[in-house]
């Protein structure tokens, strides 16, 4: 069964569309570097986890230069996940010492490196800072391999979208897939009709079919 993550959320009627879709989780990006039109608040991204409801997991993305920046942020939205872009191995396993459970982003040729940090590595198509979002499909094949190689759980990102999500699972067998630019509507914005799709075929792709919505 392969997990949901839907990212860059910014407004409760797409938190709201999230949840009705039946995804997993939610990626609330804030605290980051670049000028991602998926960024919010910290206050912003409080107000959405704590509007998430009980069954849909909350996940804190951000791109921290060090510990004290995931403490205070973890702090003010209180999120279920913390998932970090653009850190080394040692930083990375220092805030692993803080958080209940951490996601770390990382190129398909890095990911490696954090298999004995992570709870779990997503494997994304990453700019020069180490951002991930940047629409670019990840190496399939070589996700693949991770998931042969790694005893921690890979979810599958970069470039996903309803058309190619379940080829993608399909080939790389992850344990997760996340989407942010692949259900816009517009930069920051969810179509809502592809949010939909995606958690659907997803799901067909996987074997879980007949999900209710929440």
């Amino acid at each position: 069964m392969t997990r949901i993550k839907l990212c860059g959320v910014t407004n409760e009627e797409d938190l709201q569309a999230v949840a009705a879709a039946g995804a997993d989780a939610v990626g609330l990006i804030t605290g980051v570097a670049d000028t991602s039109p998926r960024s919010i608040s910290p206050g912003a991204a409080a107000r959405l986890a704590r509007a998430s409801g009980p069954f849909l997991s909350t996940v804190l993305v951000t791109m921290p230069e060090s510990v004290s920046d995931v403490t205070r942020l973890t702090e003010r939205v209180r999120p279920d996940v913390v998932q970090i872009h653009g850190v080394d191995v040692e930083l990375a396993a220092a805030i692993e010492r803080e958080v209940a459970s951490l996601i770390v982003a990382a190129d398909v040729t890095e990911a490696t490196r954090f298999g004995g940090v992570a709870d779990a590595i997503l494997v994304d198509s990453v700019d020069a800072s180490g951002a991930g979002g940047t629409g670019e499909t990840t190496d399939w094949s070589r996700a693949r391999g991770l998931v042969e190689r790694l005893s921690t759980p890979v979810i599958l990102a970069g470039g996903l979208t309803p058309e190619n999500v379940a080829t993608g699972i399909e080939r790389v067998q992850p344990y997760a897939v996340d989407v942010a630019s692949g259900i816009e509507a517009s930069d920051g914005r969810k179509d809502h009709q592809k949010l939909r799709s995606f958690v659907h075929n997803a799901d067909t792709a996987s074997g879980r079919v007949g999900r209710a919505s929440r």
